[in-house]
């Protein structure tokens, strides 16, 4: 389990229901600043989870499945092979997208606005085109974005995936200038 936050300490908790491990690997120093006291203390009591902090993972590996991490303890440096055979990925979000501002129309968090969301926005250039924006197109024709970018995502995996799946059929249909 990688994350210090709720969700992550929440999902460990779960996961050690059933897994006879689980291993939490957390960026910071501890999980106080970023954890519910009580999950904190779920999480200490429960002889099944480890807690890593100040530690990254830098590889994976396994012949078909995953088999193993490596992880970068920050305190002495060193890289350390671990076996593992799932691997949940909870770390928040941050949209890191200051550097299309004025530009591409964001949200006040920075999150790319798409579709009709693009075209009602003052943040960046007025929407230049007379049709309107495609479902996944920001404020910039022919720049599309998919997943936990996009202003009111579902901020899922699996909905990430399809709107990848359906930004590449935007895509098609703007190049051969059919403007679905």
């Amino acid at each position: 389990m990688v994350g210090g936050g709720n969700s992550a300490g929440q999902a460990a908790v779960h996961l050690a229901q059933y897994a006879s491990s689980v291993t939490m690997l957390v960026r910071g120093g501890g999980l106080a600043a970023t954890m519910s006291k009580y999950l904190i203390t779920e999480i200490t009591n429960n002889p099944a989870i480890t807690v890593r902090v100040r530690t990254e993972i830098v590889d994976g590996g396994g012949s078909g499945d995953l088999e193993t991490l490596t992880v970068v303890d920050h305190i002495s440096g060193r890289a350390t092979t671990i076996p593992a055979t799932a691997l949940f990925v909870l770390i928040g979000a941050q949209p890191h997208t200051d550097w299309l501002a004025g530009t591409v129309a964001r949200d006040p968090q920075g999150y790319l606005l798409t579709g009709e969301l693009a075209a009602a926005t003052d943040a960046a250039p007025a929407w230049p085109l007379e049709r309107s924006p495609m479902l996944l197109e920001t404020s910039v024709p022919g720049v599309f974005a998919a997943g936990d970018v996009r202003s009111r995502s579902v901020k899922r995996v699996a909905a990430a995936v399809g709107e990848g799946a359906i930004t590449i059929r935007l895509i098609h249909a703007y190049l051969a200038g059919e403007y679905v």
